[in-house]
């Protein structure tokens, strides 16, 4: 039996030592206890940012864990906008000083879309992981070419679907869909205008060799979104078409496109262009139709304008029982995290590679195919 004083002795000792460790706590400074609770838990640079889209990224993996360590950029206003944004990161004298930096385990890249996979490879042959914007790759010569040395090197890479992974609407929709609120998923409907900013565009953006075409470029979201809510694991292209018929002055751009695809999952439409009014609040009336058997989802990612919600992130489900809109402004976007356990891991669970690779596929495969638009009266 224990003793009634020893144990008021051993209490008042565990007591003094445990007040001794929070006073020693508490002399530290608040940056270093942050650093001691919110250890980092991968480091990563960036290499390429000629789209805005490179904030979005980065800053998804920074909420995952990541430390943004480096960043090179041949383009000195690129890199300038950037220090000021993350003066925390140390500009590279280049891209090979960052390629050769073994404790980067992972690369982001917002170049011009024609250099990303050759980026990509050179990334994966270093022994590092890649998440690239979209379109991570331009032309089917290489994505046969991005596929064998993911293969050989075991390497992640991946494409960031901004559009389904850091919509709060889309993650919703996608919970909804596990959940059998709408039963099994018999079609998708995509919708991506965007508003085209002409004055705002570097000479890249109009031209095809570039950035691989419209169906390659900003359709490959919708493409994206067709196998993940339909669960196809395997798909072809049925039909497509693309055309320029409002800027002549710019031969090589595209200004529509769509296309018709089927997969072991269920059906899809995609429809894109850059047509999007000055009148509009947002870049783009951004939309998702999920069909169902025992109901639809409807998404309308940046803005209503048929109702008073304000802002994006907007779900209408409707089923048997109700309809019901759902303000998802409140939704976690997961795919940081997913990503950061991945490249820890070696898992996939944040964008399974066999997934990127079908998606980049059709996209480049229903532009190769596409008929002509063109528009006479």
């Amino acid at each position: 039996m224990t003793h009634p004083q020893s144990s008021r002795r051993k209490f008042i000792k565990t007591s003094a030592s445990a007040a001794t460790g929070v006073a020693l706590l508490s002399s530290f400074p608040k940056s270093a206890l942050a650093i001691m609770q919110d250890k980092p838990r991968i480091r990563f640079s960036v290499i390429g940012m000629n789209h805005g889209h490179i904030y979005g990224m980065t800053e998804a993996v920074k909420r995952g864990g990541g430390e943004l360590v480096s960043f090179f950029a041949p383009e000195p206003e690129l890199v300038a906008a950037f220090s000021k944004r993350y003066p925390e990161a140390k500009l590279a004298k280049s891209q090979k000083e960052i390629l050769e930096d073994k404790s980067i385990q992972v690369v982001l890249s917002a170049g011009i879309p024609v250099d990303r996979a050759p980026l990509g490879v050179e990334v994966m042959k270093a022994g590092k992981d890649y998440l690239v914007d979209k379109p991570g790759i331009t032309t089917l010569a290489q994505l046969a070419e991005v596929r064998k040395v993911q293969k050989a090197t075991g390497r992640i890479y991946d494409i960031m679907f901004s559009e389904r992974l850091e919509n709060k609407a889309t993650v919703k929709a996608g919970e909804l869909v596990q959940s059998g609120a709408i039963g099994k998923v018999i079609q998708t409907i995509g919708m991506g205008p965007h508003r085209i900013g002409l004055t705002n565009r570097p000479e890249w953006f109009f031209d095809k060799k570039y950035y691989g075409g419209i169906i390659t470029d900003i359709g490959s979201h919708q493409f994206d979104q067709f196998l993940f809510f339909t669960g196809s694991t395997t798909a072809e292209v049925v039909a497509s078409q693309v055309g320029n018929n409002h800027y002549p002055q710019y031969p090589q751009f595209e200004d529509f496109g769509d296309a018709m695809v089927k997969g072991n999952g269920g059906a899809g439409y995609v429809r894109i262009d850059w047509f999007t009014p000055d009148g509009l609040g947002s870049w783009g009336d951004g939309r998702l139709t999920i069909l169902g058997t025992e109901g639809y989802i409807e998404i309308r990612k940046n803005i209503d304008i048929a109702s008073g919600h304000e802002g994006g992130n907007h779900l209408y489900l409707v089923t048997h029982k109700e309809t019901r809109y759902i303000d998802c402004n409140d939704v976690e976007l997961p795919f940081g995290k997913l990503f950061v356990d991945d490249v820890l891991n070696r898992t996939e669970t944040a964008l399974p590679q066999a997934h990127v690779f079908l998606a980049t596929e059709l996209a480049l495969k229903a532009q190769d195919q596409a008929k002509k638009l063109v528009i006479t009266k």
